[in-house]
């Protein structure tokens, strides 16, 4: 999950705007753990997995 989404229960704002500081600390270890797939919409991941189903059914067919 990214922090842009997220909702402090300090101050009950977005933990992007950093507004308390436990939003900024929030923010701060939510940048250094991010993994190369969290930038990713669910829309973009829907679509890659629907791609590998392609080419796995494609390749399939063609094997057989």
């Amino acid at each position: 999950m990214t922090y842009d989404r997220l909702v402090c229960a300090n101050c009950a704002g977005p933990v992007n705007e950093g507004r308390c500081p436990v939003c900024r600390a929030n923010r701060e270890r939510l940048q250094q753990q991010q993994n190369p797939f969290a930038s990713i919409s669910p829309a973009a991941l829907l679509a890659l997995v629907a791609a590998m189903a392609a080419v796995f059914l494609i390749a399939r067919h063609a094997l057989a």
